[in-house]
């Protein structure tokens, strides 16, 4: 068997490891240490933690979340046709137009189930 044919990977592996690895240990080794109860207390948007760190929180902020990226992402498809709308014509408006339009009614009927609603 010719292992020869392994050490490119090898290679690649160990120097992933190495880039990985490296700069956390120099970090750790020449970084200063100097650790106060201020720095070691429970840091929560300004003030101290008041509950479980493990509270669950409700369906409706995950469900939010969801929606703001995939409208977000979304809205990221739109830069590249606005970028090249002189090049795409007429069809190609129209089929964003359309595509905006599946936007639109998605967002009115989430709006009408509730999902958007911060009670």
């Amino acid at each position: 068997m010719n292992l020869e044919q392994y050490l490119p990977v090898l290679l690649f592996i160990l120097v992933g490891i190495g880039v990985g690895i490296v700069p956390q240990v120099l970090g750790y080794v020449l970084g200063p240490n100097r650790p106060d109860p201020a720095k070691n207390s429970p840091y929560e948007c300004g003030f101290e933690a008041f509950e479980d760190a493990r509270m669950k929180f409700d369906v409706r902020y995950y469900l939010v979340a969801i929606l703001f990226i995939l409208f977000d992402l979304e809205i990221a498809f739109l830069f590249p046709w606005a970028v090249s709308l002189k090049d795409i014509g007429g069809l190609g408006f129209w089929a964003v137009m359309v595509f905006l339009s599946i936007l639109v009614v998605g967002f009115v009927y989430e709006w009408k189930k509730g999902a958007l609603d911060w009670e």
